[in-house]
């Protein structure tokens, strides 16, 4: 499904393909390293585990990063999980030491400095997420969700909300830790990532930080891959995103990926007014139309984000670049094309066998009619290719260096 005929008329320079050691960067911060978290078992509303096929490239971190969705997978004796109003809070209350926990209004308003403008993080359609700072010197990142979204609904509402959402597990998404529900407020409190989104890392650049190397970008495409095949084929019944975008990826400190904002579709009142500009699909001028393979577009732009550095709209281009996926598009099959829209921060540092299925899986991400799309199982599946194929070009490459060196002496 993933072949292509492709235009040649000469072949790209071969360059190296080298990991995180070269700066260009990002405004406002220098990321952070530390040792990476083990990946937890999945614990959620779940499917029957599907035939998800784990591949072996011989590599115990390319084992890591290739695990199946299925694998690990954990269920609770009763299978599915369903609380009654009455014993939601303490439901909650007697899972805090491994879940999330009721915090009190007063605790996060102090931790917040009364939601004080210097701390806010960010703002959306939904609400204002502050960063909530701890004497223990723990960080949390605090949704405050817009009480208008609340009107006319049942106090229950944001109780049904918390239990969805804290029943899902997976390692590339930010998982619930907390909420509060006091005097009106609503709020889903999060683990804070240092490292920002993704969509800080690749547009908001200085000269004193790295750039994401190629290995990592396309490692970030597969984690969040991952996130998404987790909500569309793991949790039952499916759950759509409907808002996946650069600035709601979130990096660990090794860099690793973790989905925000899902849980949240039954917010998006009207599909496109709630949707990054540039991320929304064809179909979404009419919200109902929206379904799962929007969100496989929406990821096909974010993987144009990883591909060119570019932003998904940006007015200070030419016209005819300004809007990414269309001047994208016509050149994703064309490999002396291709090699002009890669991100001019990689400098040259990638393997140019990756670009042309790189760019496939793209295309096929961004078709105009839904029904064309790859479902995101096949996306996880060709992106897990692409990571085998890398694995195998490098120690080629390396093997044919030393070769080389040999027949010097």
């Amino acid at each position: 499904m993933f072949a292509f005929t492709r235009r040649r008329r000469s072949p790209p320079p071969s360059s190296l393909f080298l990991d995180d050691d070269k700066m260009s960067g990002r405004k406002g911060f220098t990321p952070l390293h530390s040792q990476e978290l083990g990946a937890e078992s999945y614990v959620g509303i779940l499917k029957e585990p599907k035939d998800f096929k784990s591949m072996d490239p011989g590599n115990g971190d390319i084992k890591s990063l290739l695990k199946s969705p299925s694998m690990g997978l954990r269920r609770s004796v009763s299978g599915r999980v369903s609380f009654s109003e009455n014993e939601f809070a303490n439901r909650l209350k007697g899972r805090r030491s491994t879940s999330v926990q009721a915090i009190p209004l007063a605790d996060l308003q102090k931790s917040t400095d009364n939601f004080a403008p210097g701390r806010l993080l960010g703002e959306g359609t939904i609400g204002r997420v502050y960063r909530a700072k701890y004497p223990d010197g723990k960080v949390l990142a605090v949704k405050k969700i817009d009480s208008s979204h609340f009107q006319g609904q049942k106090p229950e509402e944001f109780s049904k909300l918390v239990t969805n959402i804290s029943k899902l597990h997976h390692p590339n998404i930010a998982e619930l830790v907390g909420y509060c529900s006091e005097q009106g407020h609503n709020m889903l409190i999060h683990d804070y990532f240092r490292n920002g989104s993704l969509h800080e890392f690749l547009h908001l650049s200085d000269d004193f930080s790295k750039p994401l190397t190629w290995n990592t970008r396309v490692r970030i495409a597969l984690g969040v891959a991952r996130a998404i095949e987790y909500l569309h084929d793991v949790c039952s019944p499916s759950m759509v995103h409907k808002n996946i975008k650069s600035s709601n990826i979130l990096l660990d400190l090794e860099l690793n990926p973790h989905l925000s904002d899902y849980g949240m579709a039954s917010f998006h009142l009207r599909t496109s007014q709630n949707l990054g500009m540039g991320y929304n699909a064809p179909e979404c001028a009419q919200p109902s139309a929206y379904t799962l393979k929007s969100d496989v577009y929406s990821f096909g732009v974010v993987m144009l984000e990883l591909l060119t550095g570019r932003m998904p709209l940006d007015d200070q281009r030419p016209r005819s670049e300004q809007c990414l996926v269309k001047w994208a598009r016509p050149q994703l099959h064309d490999n002396d094309a291709l090699a002009g829209m890669v991100d001019p921060a990689l400098r040259g540092l990638y393997p140019p066998k990756s670009l042309p299925p790189f760019a496939d899986i793209v295309a096929l991400c961004i078709q105009l009619d839904p029904n064309l799309r790859s479902s995101v199982a096949e996306v996880v599946q060709a992106l897990v290719r692409l990571v085998q194929q890398s694995t195998i070009n490098m120690r080629e490459d390396l093997s044919a260096s030393c070769r080389t060196n040999d027949s010097e002496y």
